[in-house]
């Protein structure tokens, strides 16, 4: 759903609780949500407080109250339902990202909730399927380490490696995935895991892609990037479009991500690259995530320890 079209048809929290509700009961009956009962529900409508719903069920059968938003990510915030549509929205266009500074500036927020938003978005931002990846395969990995500085500027201390694995089915879609290193140990499984033994691989003419080639695949076709970029179906320039597009992003929009975090802007580029003719879908798949998904707490993304 387009930006446009989110500010004409959410303009309150009604209009995202009806949404909301079409979405979870799409049969036009509410079930309560604590014993599954569908039909009777009794509704309460109360006046519009401060963090409270104006609308609200009760079930018959057990007694309890509920409203849409029971069990999801949007029971407990203090933010208006319309924000929380208008920065999907956002994150869903942005080809590049959007940074927290730019959606506070959007939603008019303070940094720190635009910032826990938009990684609740991006947590949300996963694939509900596996399938493993079939045909012709790219692959390829890239370093998102910060760039070394330039000369006459101060010397920064060394970093962590920061290498994301891509892995690309020709005409279909695409998984960047961090890895702690370029090293055999930590890129062969992944690709095990990922792509089918049926598959043809096509990488560059690593020494580590050679021996996991012979290894694990029949078809495994080299190119030689010392020599030329491609030569015609044998390139891999359609992983490396992906890489440049994550770096556009990390390095223009966002200027700077950490290792505990990069998984999540992972997952939000390849999300958005495999749906990037589907903005509807993106958007309606993306808040059915956030329904049916777990509360991302703003400790735990704080937390100094590193997620696995």
């Amino acid at each position: 759903m387009k930006l446009i079209d989110v500010t004409a048809k959410f303009k309150t929290d009604d209009d995202c609780l009806d949404y909301i509700e079409a979405m979870r009961w799409p049969g036009g009956e509410i079930g309560c949500v604590h014993c599954g009962l569908i039909g009777r529900i009794s509704k309460i409508t109360r006046e519009k407080g401060k963090n409270k719903r104006t609308r609200l069920y009760q079930c018959l059968a057990c007694g309890k109250q509920f409203s849409a938003t029971s069990g999801t990510i949007f029971n407990d915030t203090h933010l208006p339902l319309t924000k929380w549509f208008m920065a999907i929205a956002l994150i869903c266009e942005a080809k590049k990202g959007i940074s927290a500074c730019q959606l506070q500036r959007h939603l008019g927020v303070n940094y720190r909730t635009a910032w826990h938003l938009a990684h609740r978005i991006r947590e949300a931002m996963q694939e509900s399927g596996f399938e493993f990846l079939t045909g012709t395969v790219e692959v390829d990995e890239t370093y998102m380490t910060p760039r070394k500085p330039r000369k006459g500027h101060p010397k920064v201390k060394k970093q962590e490696e920061m290498v994301v694995l891509g892995m690309r089915q020709r005409g279909g879609p695409l998984r960047l995935i961090p890895v702690k290193t370029s090293r055999m140990v930590h890129i062969e499984p992944e690709i095990v895991k990922h792509i089918s033994p049926e598959a043809t691989l096509q990488t560059d003419k690593a020494m580590t892609y050679d021996i996991i080639g012979k290894r694990l695949f029949v078809n495994h076709r080299m190119i030689d990037h010392i020599r030329t970029y491609g030569e015609g179906e044998n390139h891999t320039n359609t992983v490396e479009s992906a890489f440049s597009l994550l770096k556009k992003g990390v390095y223009g929009t966002f200027h700077k991500v950490s290792i505990k975090h990069l998984g999540r802007y992972c997952n939000e580029f390849s999300y958005r690259f495999n749906r990037r003719g589907e903005q509807l879908a993106m958007f309606n798949e993306t808040l059915k995530h956030l329904t049916r998904g777990e509360v991302l707490p703003y400790k735990r993304l704080t937390s100094p320890v590193s997620e696995s």
